[in-house]
Formats: structure tokens, sequence, C-alpha cells
């Protein structure tokens, strides 16, 4: 179940032990706006470090009143796996320690740090560890003249000093099926810090409270092949995912969102058959969520 000492998030038995695992929590996630707790899960002599969000944590937001955020997460990563693109972390929907919450499979990047902050206030007055988390250098700004080779430009804007600085991103293919996800489940806060190169040398997102709503709320800073063509090997994960949509997968989607949202999941996957590009910003409201990072 590792790749180099490292967990491979892609193996099966990751997520039998996030589903029967004993959870331990040692920390708290900085920078969340929700309850992000950071701990380990432990089955048959196995330890895996998640992230653990309970529902009990979250902060009701007015423009997705319906199911929870955490049930979000989880639909996010059923529409990953269903399509074969494995842009999520193992991600599932149990019971923990502050009652029921996410619970997904932490992303060994080798650029995380501890910071001890006392009087940092958790759930319950008892946990004062806090993690942060350091982007992964797949989204970056830069300056107009130094834009890496092969990397695609997004936006020009200026800093807080008022210079010129560039927001671009990887080229990578992995990125790339991410940028399809994100139009797929209507992502409407893919953030630069939410993208993730794990120890596996996998790309993986996190962070999929806010998606799968029935308006259009696509926020992303993967803007780089907006009007390219999708190619084959994208395309047939949208078949299989369109597919699995008339069957058992609606209704499993459904113990996490309403009705109306999947048919609006299933609605945009038939939009990216018919048009095989990558779409545009809308033009109503903003197409990057803020901070981009």
């Amino acid at each position: 179940m590792t790749t180099s000492g490292v967990p491979d998030l892609r193996d099966p038995a990751v997520h039998e032990v996030l589903a029967r695992g004993r959870i331990e929590i040692t920390g708290r996630l900085v920078d969340a706006s929700n309850a992000t707790l950071f701990g380990t899960v432990s089955a048959d002599g196995v330890d895996l470090r998640c992230v653990y969000k309970p529902v009990r944590g979250e902060r009701p937001l007015w423009d997705f009143p319906d199911g929870t955020l955490a049930g979000r997460e989880v639909g996010s990563y059923l529409v990953s796996e269903a399509a074969g693109l494995h842009v999520v972390p193992p991600t599932l929907l149990r019971e923990g320690p502050f009652g029921p919450g996410m619970v997904q499979a932490w992303v060994s990047s080798g650029d995380e740090s501890a910071l001890s902050d006392p009087e940092h206030d958790d759930l319950d007055g008892e946990i004062d560890e806090t993690i942060t988390i350091a982007a992964a250098s797949l989204v970056e700004l830069c300056e107009p003249g130094e834009v890496p080779d092969g990397w695609l430009p997004v936006l020009r804007a200026r800093d807080g000093a008022g210079d010129p600085v560039v927001l671009v991103h990887s080229n990578h293919p992995q990125l790339q099926a991410m940028a399809l996800f994100d139009v797929v489940v209507n992502n409407a806060d893919r953030k630069g810090g939410h993208v993730l190169v794990g120890g596996d040398e996998h790309v993986y997102g996190v962070d999929h409270g806010l998606t799968l709503h029935t308006e259009h709320k696509l926020r992303t800073v993967l803007w780089g092949w907006t009007g390219d063509e999708i190619g084959d090997a994208l395309l047939e994960p949208l078949r299989a995912l369109r597919r699995k949509l008339s069957g058992e997968l609606a209704e499993t989607l459904n113990e996490h969102v309403t009705r109306r949202e999947v048919a609006a999941l299933r609605s945009r996957v038939d939009g990216l058959l018919n048009q095989r590009t990558f779409p545009e910003p809308s033009g109503y409201g903003p197409a990057i969520p803020w901070p981009a990072f």
C-alpha cells in the first residue's frame, strides 16, 4: 500500500482503513474556514494520516442550503472515481471523534510542517497543535517576463505593491484532468493551494465542499485550457461517468446532494460531450475564487 514509503492513495486498501479504522485527532489545519482536523486512522496494524471535517464544525452558507459540505466532498470523490479520473484522495462520510463528518486520506507531499499554537481554540478545547500546508508548485504567481516554459497564463494583475504579476499553472495532463473534473462538479472554489502533488507522484485536489450546485458557480485558477479541444483521453472518462449516472451512481449521490443537483451534473456531462471543448468563463460573477491561493 506504499510507494517509496508513501501511501499509494489509489490502493483500495486505503479506503478500507479510512472506513474501519480508529481515528485519533492530533491537530487542526490553519487557514480553513470550517473545522478541519488532522489525525491518524488505524486498522489492522496500518496507520494512515487523514483529514477529518466534522459536520458540526461547518459554517452554514446561504447559497448552499441543502445537505452538508461534508456530503458534497464525498459526492465529488464519487464522481472522480466513477469517471476514473482519480483526482480526489479517498474520501468518505463516517462517525468520528466529534460526530459524523468527512474523512479523507492525507496527501503526503513532504511540504507540510507543524506549528505550536496554544491559543488556538478547537471544538472541545482539546487540540493545541495546528498544521500549515505549503501549496504545491503547479499553480504560481510570477512576473510577466518569467513565465516558465510550457506553463499556461490565466490572468494578469498587480500585486499589493502595484507590480504586474501573472497567474499561471502547469500544463501537466493530470492537472488538465482536474480542470475538467472541476467543470463537471461545478467547483466554486479551486484555489491554487487546493492542488497538491502527493508523494505517490499523483496530482490531487482537495476542499470540494462548494460543488455540485444546480446554478453555474465555476470558480477556478485552472483556466489555461479554455477553448481547447477535450482529447480522447478525457472524453472516455466523461462517457464512463455518463453511463454510470444512469444507474446506481445517481442513487448513491442522492444520499449527499439533491436530485436536482444530480440532474444538473448529468446535464453538464452531456454538454461537455456535445461541445468537446473546455468552456470559457460564463461572464456572470467572478471566474476565479478569492483569494486565489
